[in-house]
């Protein structure tokens, strides 16, 4: 096996369809009709490997797919192009994420260390250090729809950090919290590093990127502007984040839309057309590099929309499931409801005497 790297991403999109209505949305699943649904591309083709025992940070501003590669990456929404390769068991951090609201604190611990592969003796092991780690007093037996933002993203954090996972991912849990509670974070952080885990680190503060991780990616509208030394890359945004900023509000505003706007025209047929190119210039013949990008890009990938067979297995079975309920509804056994149909039209009459 190739030990390089514990996480890599090639060609990764990530399309949003902005549906309009629910039954457009139905439309297009079903593959019913032609659906006109503007599409949002959040990430335009991402490639990037994470080393084992490497802590990497992710920087960008708002909207620039920081948190759509980290919920990939952990497995809460799939890619629409492209391949993860993921060598190890993930948990993310994120304010509330993986809480359900309407259990107690309590209970999601129980809930979070079950879904980890833990066992209630294990679960109970640690139940009081992520207690006591997380710092909510008698709110753990509250329901955490009742939790403020920052009492989820301590319990979350807890949570995490005492289930031993292979590798975490960071999103934001630190901007939350008082200067004791951030401590605690930084010293298990450093302990995880310590211990050689890999850690994604994803956030808009610059200090503590600086301070914790050893590489840094910086996302600009879907796109991967740079990759390397962390500071090296924290100087480069730094010099945008100065030289945007002197730009008139006018200016920003039209930069931004620019910018959204080339996320909603991005063509992915395009980019794949580009990847094969590449190949082509290498020497590689354009049927066998066609068959190398389809392979690449879409190889880990479900459809979106039903096929014209999976459409047809679903009408069969809707009319199954139609006959079969007319069956029971008429009082005819199935075989003479299939010898004679017109019996499902005209049930049992019973004679009233």
């Amino acid at each position: 096996m190739d030990n390089s790297y514990k996480i890599k991403l090639e060609n990764v999109t990530k399309e949003y369809d902005l549906f309009r209505t629910k039954s457009d949305k139905l439309k297009n699943f079903f593959n019913i009709g032609k659906v006109d649904v503007p599409h949002f591309w959040s990430l335009k083709g991402i490639s990037l490997a994470i080393k084992p025992g490497e802590t990497f940070g992710i920087i960008g501003v708002n909207g620039s797919g920081k948190s759509t590669i980290s919920n990939i990456i952990s497995g809460i929404i799939p890619q629409t192009t492209g391949t993860v390769d993921v060598r190890g068991d993930t948990s993310i951090i994120a304010i509330g994420a993986g809480l359900k609201k309407n259990l107690t604190g309590a209970e999601n611990i129980r809930l979070k260390g079950l879904m980890q592969g833990l066992t209630i003796k294990e679960i109970d092991d640690v139940r009081d250090s992520i207690i006591d780690f997380a710092d909510i007093g008698t709110f753990i037996n509250q329901p955490v729809k009742d939790y403020s933002s920052g009492m989820r993203s301590r319990l979350g954090f807890a949570i995490a950090v005492h289930i031993n996972p292979d590798i975490m991912i960071i999103d934001e849990a630190l901007s939350v919290g008082d200067d004791t509670f951030y401590q605690k974070c930084v010293d298990k952080i450093m302990e995880f590093k310590k211990q050689g885990k890999t850690i994604l680190f994803v956030s808009h503060s610059l200090s503590q990127v600086k301070m914790i991780c050893d590489r840094v990616a910086w996302m600009h509208f879907g796109e991967l502007r740079e990759v390397g030394d962390t500071d090296e890359v924290i100087s480069h945004y730094r010099q945008f984040s100065s030289s945007f900023k002197k730009k008139t509000a006018k200016e920003r505003k039209k930069y931004q839309q620019d910018k959204k706007r080339q996320q909603i025209e991005f063509s992915i047929d395009g980019y794949q057309q580009s990847l094969i190119n590449d190949q082509v210039e290498v020497g590689v013949e354009v049927k066998q590099a066609e068959k190398n990008i389809q392979k690449r890009m879409y190889g880990q990938v479900l459809p979106d929309k039903m096929s014209i067979a999976t459409r047809m297995v679903v009408i069969i079975a809707i009319l199954a499931f139609i006959f079969f309920a007319m069956v029971n509804v008429s009082g005819h056994s199935i075989t003479k409801s299939l010898e004679s149909p017109s019996t499902l039209i005209h049930p049992v009459q019973h004679k009233v005497r």
